[in-house]
């Protein structure tokens, strides 16, 4: 295929949609074929069914120590959501790349593809990888078995650049995160009868009640070292949806919500999960004393590590180097960069856009951000030089 700028990527990307409920082979496929044809060579990672797949390459001289750019696949619905423009289709307008995806994150996947094809075609004394997941919208769940299959294949990397949507400013930490699936089966009778029935929704509002309870616990705490940088800086605990009942006389029979955990690094995740299962086990417990077809089940639905600031990362440092910046921050959203780091990778954030876009209606990328991340591939390029 003919070289392509880095918007001609990005244009082609944005055209497949690749929304996390569908597949993403129509662009895998093209994306592998597209750099084959200018003598990279890539390879996949499946999911369970084949239905998706991840991909890495690598260029440069087969050896450890060159740098992983991260991205992934995977866009929101645009389900609802009343567009100006084709969600599929970039439209460029009042400087501003309109598209689903443009910002979180085919925008850098975008400048990604661009630098892999660049670095094979000028030559690099330092590798240069692409690792491009699916799944990261849906709990960050494909990650973690494509870099397990990396790191089977390719050498490993020194640093991974994760380019979640900063614009372009250094992120070294972000709040790591889990979640459960909560289904409160009750018993049926006339609210009349209330107390010889089992009522769901007001037996699953006790794990709600718990949920504000640990709130309060954990923010009358001190505010630690780790903490002191996030918005908010503590640990949260929230629910954010909640289903259940047939009519108002009737104890419900179902109540269903989820409960999600956004954690800061070095505090336990694992603790705090088990602290919730433990109070659902609790309950279950005393449901099935009333009547035994009541209870509480749970089912786990993400779990990503926090990202912990390290002191002198390889990757911290390089892009200190690269864009000239001496200051970093921290974010209270979960991103892949957690993965690489608990898998042996010095990671950060770096990307084009701003993550208030991301999944939004007419969600957009500035141009002079896309600009600024094609400045930074460039600069990257002459440093792996």
């Amino acid at each position: 295929m003919q070289e392509m700028t880095s918007r001609q990527v990005l244009d082609r990307l944005v055209s497949f949609p690749t929304v996390s409920r569908g597949s993403n082979l129509e662009l895998i496929d093209w994306l592998e074929g597209y750099l084959a044809s200018h003598g990279i060579e890539s390879h996949r990672h499946w999911n369970e069914d084949r239905s998706k797949a991840a991909l890495f390459a690598h260029v440069g001289p087969w050896q450890p120590g060159g740098v992983v750019l991260s991205g992934h696949s995977d866009v929101v619905p645009v389900d609802g959501q009343d567009w100006t423009s084709d969600p599929w289709v970039v439209v460029e307008r009042e400087g501003r790349l309109y598209g689903r995806g443009t910002c979180d994150m085919k925008g850098y996947v975008a400048l990604s593809v661009w630098a892999m094809v660049q670095a094979h075609k000028r030559g690099v004394s330092r590798p240069l990888q692409l690792a491009l997941s699916y799944d990261e919208e849906i709990g960050c769940t494909g990650a973690p078995p494509m870099i397990a299959s990396m790191q089977g294949i390719l050498p490993q990397a020194s640093a991974a650049v994760i380019g979640e949507p900063s614009r372009m400013a250094l992120i070294n930490g972000h709040k790591g995160g889990t979640g459960f699936h909560v289904h409160v089966k009750g018993y049926e009778v006339h609210s009349s009868l209330l107390p010889y029935g089992v009522s769901a929704i007001m037996e699953g509002a006790r794990l709600i009640g718990w949920i504000n309870a640990k709130n309060a616990e954990i923010q009358a705490r001190p505010i630690s070292a780790a903490a002191a940088g996030f918005y908010p800086p503590f640990t949260t605990l929230h629910v954010g949806m909640i289903e259940g009942g047939t009519a108002h006389n009737i104890t419900a029979g179902d109540c269903r919500f989820a409960v999600e955990m956004r954690v800061v690094p070095g505090e336990d995740i694992e603790g705090l999960a088990a602290e919730f299962e433990a109070e659902a086990a609790q309950l279950n417990a005393a449901l099935k004393a009333v009547r035994p077809e009541a209870g509480v089940t749970l089912s786990r639905f993400f779990g990503v590590p926090g990202l912990k600031p390290e002191v002198n990362g390889a990757a911290d440092a390089l892009v200190r180097k690269l864009t000239g910046t001496n200051a970093a921050g921290v974010v209270s959203y979960g991103t892949e960069a957690g993965q690489f780091q608990e898998a042996g990778y010095s990671a950060v954030i770096c990307g084009p856009g701003d993550i208030a876009q991301a999944h939004q209606v007419d969600e957009y990328l500035e141009v002079a951000e896309f600009e600024a991340g094609q400045r930074f591939m460039e600069a990257l390029l002459e440093e792996l030089a």
